[in-house]
Parts: structure tokens; C-alpha cells; sequence
């Protein structure tokens, strides 16, 4: 990675249908894209849900990305990929989904923005998204320089 390429982490995640293949399919959708390499997946976990409880259980993984894109761009892109693979914004907050991409880390930028905040305000609560991101690089650091590893450590069981 360069100065102009930070190191961007997303947050994988499907609870319906082809939960594998759907999350196969957006990272192909990603890697596509002229600007945009997918530079490594994590492994993909079965998570219960979180919140809303009446639902499948989760298939959870995190990718790290290297773009050019600006924060904002890369989750619009983000947002067609899910809408191109069948996601609607219906139904119960945190309710099931075909496919789930979540901008969880841009390199050490810190964004508040109406609809973008990174890092994301729930990654340090979620031991689905804290793992895969420790598995892809255990000494990921949060912008203000808390190890990521530290997060999970910290969580409840």
C-alpha cells in the first residue's frame, strides 16, 4: 500500500440465501472494479444475530481493500453492490439481509459525515467484525491508535 492507497477494511455479512456465495459474488463485484483490489479476505464465520434476534444466523467475514477511492465513493459503491445483489432497506433495523458491506476502517482517517462515520461506531461491540479484522492483520490500529486486538480482548465471553 502507498500514501494514496490506505489500507480500507470492509465487513462482510449475509443471513439469507446463499449466505457463501452471495458474500463470493459482492467481493467479485469489488474486485472488478478498475480502482478497487480486494487484498485479503478473512475467513467467514457462522455469528448469531445481533439485536434483532428472530432471524438465521450470520455468515461474518471482514475484507482489506486498497483504493484510490475517496471514503464517500467507495460506500457508494458499496451501497450499489448491495442493491445490485437484491439488499432491500426494509423491515427491522438489523433485521435479516441477503448481503451486508460495511465501511469499517479508511486507512487512519476519522469521518463524521451524515451517513459515513468511520470507524465504524459499532465495530468495537461486535466480536464478528473484531475478529476477522485481528485475523487479517493483528496489529490493526484504530486511528486513534487502539489495537484492534485489545477491542476484541475486552469484549464480554
Amino acid at each position: 500500500m502507498t500514501a494514496a492507497q490506505p489500507g480500507v477494511y470492509i465487513g462482510l455479512g449475509s443471513n439469507l440465501g446463499d449466505r457463501r456465495g452471495m458474500i463470493q459474488r459482492a467481493l467479485a463485484e469489488l474486485d472488478s472494479a478498475p480502482d478497487v483490489v480486494v487484498a485479503a479476505v478473512s475467513s467467514l464465520q457462522e455469528t448469531e444475530p445481533c439485536g434483532y434476534r428472530a432471524q438465521p444466523t450470520f455468515l461474518n467475514g471482514a475484507a482489506r481493500l486498497e483504493t484510490p477511492c475517496e471514503p464517500r465513493d467507495l460506500l457508494e459503491r458499496l451501497l450499489s453492490i448491495e442493491r445490485a445483489l437484491g439488499r432491500t432497506r426494509g423491515g427491522p433495523r438489523f433485521g435479516p439481509r441477503l448481503i451486508d458491506l460495511d465501511l469499517l476502517l479508511y486507512g487512519a482517517r476519522v469521518i463524521h459525515e451524515p451517513g459515513l462515520t468511520v470507524p465504524h461506531p459499532r465495530m468495537h461491540e461486535r466480536r464478528f467484525v473484531l475478529e476477522p479484522l485481528v485475523e487479517l492483520d493483528p496489529d490493526l490500529t484504530l486511528p486513534d491508535g487502539t489495537r484492534v486486538h485489545d477491542l476484541l480482548q475486552a469484549l464480554p465471553g
